[in-house]
């Protein structure tokens, strides 16, 4: 009975195992699932489309700045400068549309957060400046000249037919959403069928192993910045086209959240691990907390505050999970 109770437990063990893997991997869409249910039996008006549609809409901007920051978090960093390339973006569009033209304001502005990432991924794989320090010193400066050549004043003159692209709709889908659906579409084929995509987990596992595998590291590390400042010039544009002002004093918050989705998401900030749905679920996730509160009428105040005790508990169970890995 001895050996027979001795073979069962490790077999016991083996399937409980199992199932932790199981559930931990699944995680994420099972408490997203258990919100919304429980959110439409409970709070007022939440399972409404009209109020569903609000969500996607308000959401589709971080979501389409936490795509870029995905891949730059897979990479082992992150940017810090999206808020600054989000606003420059926006500003710079409103001003080249009253000016010039809407084609050219929304081609300059997606090149200046191409060139502004660019030159992020450049001082942080050529010069080898923390990507903390170099995204935080370009955040300040994209500030810095934007407030500048502004005077700090917001730029009017946006013709109304430029809200389509952030308040309208095609059907029932909110156009913000199927823009932020196109992004996240391109991010998640450019890690899974690019020579790219491959390169990029690889130098988030370990640059060293990587430059010794002849992988152009530097040219893989420039290449996701300059990713991740276009997607933060594609959602100030859509910004613009929910406001209909370029606001140099806005989009403050999108590095946080756009962080915070993708690491409530369940993508570790060491890097090398990481898909695209994570980064979406948690922006949806964020976003439909955040909306109940309102809609029972929590203070503003308090959202940050359930918002970092989300964060908290996600990164806890990811750290969690981790070492009883690494203890097996």
């Amino acid at each position: 009975m001895t050996s027979v109770d001795g073979a069962a437990d490790p077999a016991r063990q083996e399937k409980a195992a199992r199932g932790w893997a199981f559930l931990s991997g699944y995680a994420l869409p099972i408490i997203f699932v258990a919100l919304l249910i429980g959110f439409s039996l409970t709070v007022p008006h939440f399972a409404t489309w009209a109020n569903l549609g609000n969500v996607l809409q308000r959401n589709s901007i971080i979501g389409i700045v936490a795509c870029g920051m995905l891949l730059m978090i897979v990479t082992g960093g992150f940017d810090l400068s999206v808020g600054a390339v989000g606003a420059m973006s926006s500003v710079v569009a409103a001003a080249l549309i009253v000016e010039v033209s809407m084609p050219l304001g929304i081609a300059a502005a997606l090149l200046l957060g191409l060139a502004v990432g660019s030159a992020n991924g450049f001082f942080i794989a050529k010069v080898g400046i923390n990507p903390f320090v170099t995204t935080l010193a370009t955040q300040v400066l994209v500030t810095g000249f934007l407030f500048v050549g502004t005077s700090a004043q917001p730029v009017y003159g946006v013709p109304e037919s430029f809200t389509w692209l952030g308040l309208g709709r095609i059907g029932p889908i909110p156009v913000p959403t199927l823009i932020f659906a196109v992004v996240a579409l391109v991010t998640w084929a450019i890690l899974r069928f690019t020579t790219l995509g491959h390169y990029i987990y690889i130098v988030g596992g370990n640059k060293t192993a990587a430059r010794l595998a002849g992988i152009n590291v530097d040219r893989v590390i420039l290449t996701t910045y300059a990713l991740g400042g276009l997607c933060a010039a594609i959602a100030g544009v859509v910004l613009l086209g929910q406001t209909n002002i370029g606001q140099p004093a806005s989009a403050t918050d999108w590095p946080l959240t756009a962080i915070a989705a993708v690491v409530v998401g369940g993508v570790p900030l060491s890097g090398g691990v990481g898909q695209v749905w994570s980064a979406v679920l948690g922006t949806l996730l964020l976003g439909i907390i955040a909306n109940a509160l309102n809609l029972i009428g929590v203070s503003p105040f308090w959202q940050p505050a359930v918002t970092g005790a989300v964060i908290l508990v996600a990164v806890g169970l990811d750290s969690y999970q981790r070492k009883r890995r690494e203890l097996r």
